[in-house]
């Protein structure tokens, strides 16, 4: 397979016209040439720190509607559905993501609930903490 376009290489801050050869899903050349394109190619966005639940949807739909706009990842805190569920809720987002080829990585909420003072729906500990990082 290959795509022709205007290449835009953030590492070198330039765009270029060319064309990428793909196979088996992987890049395996990139070629500058003279074409005259009016589509831009350029890498997938990461979404460095977002609360997907915070969004009202499930990683899967969160997924299919950030990837139309160009994002192909995401730094997932779970902390809004770990003060009401837990472990469980934070495994539910886990599993949910598995469901779709987009990346998101989750990291452990720092404090459930966020203060002392705070009613939540759950409490996590160090040993929840192993308990998740061992499945």
């Amino acid at each position: 397979m290959t795509l022709a376009g205007n290449i835009v290489n953030v590492l070198h801050r330039r765009i270029f016209p060319g064309t990428i050869y793909i196979q088996d899903g992987h890049i395996q050349n990139i070629v500058q040439d003279q074409g005259q394109y009016s589509e831009y190619i350029l890498p997938g966005f990461v979404d460095a720190h977002v609360h997907i639940e915070s969004s009202m949807l499930v990683p899967s739909e969160f997924a299919r509607l950030a990837t139309v706009h160009g994002t192909v990842a995401s730094v997932s805190d779970p902390h809004e559905i770990a003060n009401m569920l837990g472990l469980e809720g934070i495994r539910f987002m886990v599993n949910n993501a598995l469901q779709t080829p987009f990346k998101i990585a989750f990291g452990f909420p720092a404090c459930v609930p966020a203060i002392e003072f705070e009613t939540a729906g759950a409490k996590l500990t160090v040993n929840d903490f192993r308990q998740l990082y061992q499945t």
